[in-house]
């Protein structure tokens, strides 16, 4: 492409969660690209949204959308990139996945910019991927960490917002919290919230139980063994992300009754001994990531405090009483900015620096 030219832009499922909190970003965030097309099904073309200052027209989703396009971002099902990645890759753009499509496809990266930046220059099918918004959420501390003392294990407790469930999730967590508002008695006995949100909202319900007043310890869909698709991908996409095959890894994944951000109790192992404050000055020091470790006077990470902000958020920094090299922490992340939005943007901006440099 000419030096002089800003690359083009096209935002695929522009009109979906992911999608909205994608503009805002665009629109906050330094103004790399030319032309922004904005892309998503025959049912959404034609909307008019707001990027950048400007009102830009929905374009339909077809293999001509990608003519001219640099970098195409995908925030989709995965069904939905799978099919139409490859073929804006196949049309000259380099296609940045938001779905689970391609994360573990040895020839597609896996990209955390402040942890793996330079995998995304390294890419056989065009597409580079995003990871899952629950190992996002802690990736960037870890990254800090394992780059100084060399992470072996990990042990996981994910409390994961409605959102992760899609716009579903939000809207049912928001239901079933008006059927229950000002009703008292409620969650005191077995099967009475249930019994009162059938009864207006009907069975149907993307959670397996109800979320409010509750907690629900199943996160993704069954796997083999026990394992749900989210702890796996905890497992899997860590261990790929840091380039440590054998990073041994166990994860629970579960669903609480917060809207967006989410949570992990994480306990790290390491190879050599590292002590509180070192850990302290190494995660201060890393660029998107926000200690706010002061127990005593109340300063903590929590979803309420972390949501709408970029910063990987950590707190609760302590060494494990029983385990050597051992480090405990608790980690906020905004899962449709870090965990989905902002880390795409990111990488397709290492592309486009790529592609005027």
């Amino acid at each position: 492409m000419s030096e002089n030219r800003k690359p083009t832009l096209a935002v695929v499922g522009a009109t979906g969660a992911v999608g909205s909190v994608m503009l805002g970003i665009l629109s906050e965030r330094p103004d790399v690209w030319g032309e922004i097309r904005l892309v998503a099904s025959a049912r959404s073309a034609g909307k008019v949204l707001r990027v950048r200052g400007e009102d830009v027209v929905v374009r339909e989703l077809t293999p001509e959308v990608f003519d001219g396009v640099d970098v195409a971002m995908f925030d989709v099902p995965d069904e939905v990139s799978a099919q139409w990645a490859p073929v804006a890759a196949e049309r000259g753009a380099v296609a940045v996945d938001n779905s689970g499509a391609f994360r573990m496809d040895p020839d597609v990266p896996l990209v955390v910019p402040e942890v793996n930046g330079a995998a995304a220059r390294n890419r056989p099918k065009g597409i580079i991927a995003n990871p899952n918004c629950t190992t996002l959420t802690m990736m960037d501390a870890l990254g800090a960490l394992h780059e100084k003392w060399q992470l072996t294990e990990l042990v996981v407790a994910s409390y994961q917002a409605a959102s992760g469930a899609g716009q579903p999730g939000v809207d049912r967590l928001y239901d079933e919290l008006e059927v229950v508002a000002g009703q008292r008695t409620l969650g005191q006995s077995s099967g009475d919230t249930a019994a009162a949100i059938e009864a207006k909202l009907g069975a149907d319900s993307p959670f397996q139980e109800n979320l409010v007043l509750n907690v629900i310890p199943v996160a993704g869909s069954l796997k083999d063994d026990g394992w749900t698709s989210e702890e796996l991908k905890v497992r899997n996409e860590s261990r790929k992300i840091l380039g440590i095959p054998d990073l041994r890894v166990s994860a629970t994944c579960v669903r609480v009754p917060v809207l967006t951000t989410h949570s992990l109790a994480v306990h790290a192992t390491f190879a050599s001994d590292v002590s509180v404050d070192e850990a302290r000055a190494a995660l201060e020091a890393a660029p998107s990531v926000e200690v706010r470790d002061d127990l005593a006077n109340g300063v903590f990470p929590t979803p309420a405090t972390t949501v709408g902000g970029d910063p990987t958020v950590v707190g609760r920094l302590r060494q494990a009483l029983d385990f050597p090299n051992t480090l405990d922490l608790f980690v906020c992340g905004d899962n449709l900015r870090k965990g989905a939005a902002l880390n795409t943007a990111q990488i397709a901006e290492l592309v486009a620096a790529e592609l005027t440099a």
